[in-house]
């Protein structure tokens, strides 16, 4: 089941309040969209519920960051997932807390689905001049 919710980039702490109300302290979300669709945006408000004021930034060279205890952000835009994989990258999904991946391919998400984690997928799409928000309760390949 997924929930479809449209609203503007400026009103996007509605969306962190319902991740944050709806998903469970150990988690693991995809945020897919195309480039400039919001992810890291979306990740930035996040942080901010999370009461974290640590400056929020795409990992897109660094792979990984960590904010505060709990909440991890990941851009796999320049690797597949064999390459996350073999680089020993998904231990780092052992941590508790939030662990958001951008950019994360099909088979990463199979891997850990088969796995047990707790995954969810967001799904980030334009809508007119606001953003169209499909949040799945488990990913959807």
């Amino acid at each position: 089941m997924s929930n479809e919710i449209i609203v503007s980039l400026e009103n996007i702490s509605e969306i962190a309040y319902f991740l944050i109300d709806k998903l469970p302290e150990n988690v693991i979300i995809f945020l897919d969209g195309e480039v400039g669709a919001g992810k890291t945006t979306l990740v930035q408000e996040i942080a901010k519920k999370f009461n974290i004021n640590d400056s929020v930034t795409s990992p897109t060279f660094s792979l990984q960051q960590q904010y505060g205890d709990k909440l991890f952000h990941y851009d796999l835009y320049r690797l597949d997932d064999d390459e996350f994989l073999n680089l020993g990258l998904h231990e780092e999904l052992d941590k508790d807390g939030w662990h958001l991946i951008e950019w994360g391919g099909s088979k990463l998400k199979e891997f850990l689905k088969i796995a047990g984690y707790n995954t969810s997928r967001v799904t980030i799409l334009p809508h007119d001049n606001d953003r169209l928000y499909i949040i799945g309760d488990e990913c959807i390949l």
